[in-house]
């Protein structure tokens, strides 16, 4: 009994400490808070705010109910074990596992100490060089993501998106929501590296393909990130995608070009020109914001054109061909179920990222 009041005392501490560092207190203030207002009838005369509340409500409960919970959990054993049956140990000890390895799992959070970490993400995939084996290569990244955002609940919209003529896609753009998004996909910011043997090759030779992988945090307030209306150019044109009968007979697309470091962003998703031109914004912000931390520049008027292009040195090798491995080359994490990893299983790859 005594080793099991040792393991549950150091458990309460590491809990109060991880509820300190994350202010969950000014969280939980600022959840009962909502709860009252978004109870108030006249909040739905003003549709877009009451979704807006809701939205961030729901979202409050979804990251503190399983604190609330597991300080519920902690209270309840510790009353138990001050009775000292030494008939309930094997059941202490199961307890004390599970709360352990469910703190464990919630301080992740912890390591999101960036500041757009807790943003949702724009994440963009464009083929390199290789044709038809690129763009499949590019496909197989797209549904890896896809896989990952299903996994842990993480909404996802297309915002963009060129299929190959043969197979994959030249280039996706896609909108990931949910908590942490930024935190935990800016890992994958970078040029990916495929390794295997070709299906589109007769001779079925070895071939190796690129694809970048852009993760953008999603930056909604103009003031995050200034940019002087002089300096865009904003063109529209008839949409190309799906989006409604109308969507190819009006200039619903728009393309948005920031000149002084000809960054170009180009949505056409949306059904009106006005949200397409906000949604557009958002990528732009976001991109300068990228640009400014790899290029360390204090405002968006310091960044230098050409520069931060991210094609270069690949940051992950995908090997299926003669063995399977995929190994980061920043982190030197690796796994041998490749089959695994293209299937969404990429976690240990962002834990690994986080901790270096």
């Amino acid at each position: 009994m005594f080793d099991l009041q040792k393991r549950l005392d150091l458990l309460r501490t590491e809990f109060q400490t991880s509820w300190e560092k994350l202010k969950l207190d000014e969280k939980m203030a600022k959840m009962a808070a909502l709860e009252e207002e978004v109870a108030v009838p006249e909040i739905w005369n003003n549709l877009e705010y009451a979704r807006q509340k809701t939205t961030e409500l729901a979202n409050l409960h979804e990251e503190l109910d399983p604190w609330r919970l597991l300080q519920t959990q902690i209270a309840d054993i510790s009353e138990l074990m001050e009775l000292g049956d030494e008939s309930l140990l094997e059941e202490f000890s199961g307890q004390l596992d599970a709360m352990e390895s469910s703190l464990n799992n919630m301080k992740i959070v912890l390591r999101f100490t960036g500041k757009y970490d807790h943003n949702d993400a724009i994440m963009r995939i464009t083929a390199g060089a290789g044709g038809t084996e690129a763009m499949d290569w590019s496909g197989m990244l797209e549904r890896m993501y896809l896989r990952w955002a299903e996994r842990h609940k993480v909404k996802v919209q297309i915002l963009d998106r060129v299929a190959g003529e043969e197979a994959g896609i030249k280039t996706v753009v896609m909108e990931m929501t949910g908590h942490n998004v930024y935190g935990q996909l800016r890992s994958e910011h970078g040029t990916h590296r495929l390794v295997r043997l070709s299906p589109f090759n007769a001779d079925h030779l070895r071939q190796t393909s690129f694809s970048l992988v852009e993760v953008l945090p999603v930056i909604r307030d103009d003031a995050e990130v200034q940019i002087d209306p002089k300096d865009l150019r904003i063109d529209v044109y008839h949409s190309g995608g799906h989006g409604g009968q109308s969507v190819n007979t009006t200039n619903s697309a728009v393309r948005i070009t920031h000149l002084p470091t000809n960054t170009v962003v180009a949505i056409q998703n949306e059904r009106s020109q006005l949200q397409n031109k906000e949604k557009a914004m958002e990528i732009l912000r976001g991109k300068l914001q990228q640009m400014m931390q790899e290029q360390n520049a204090e405002s968006v008027d310091k960044l230098r054109a050409g520069e931060s292009a991210s094609w270069g040195q690949q940051i992950r090798n995908y090997v299926l061909h003669p063995y399977k491995l995929v190994k980061d080359t920043r982190t030197k994490y690796e796994e041998t179920d490749a089959d695994a990893v293209l299937d969404g299983a990429i976690d240990n790859f962002i834990t690994a990222y986080l901790d270096n």
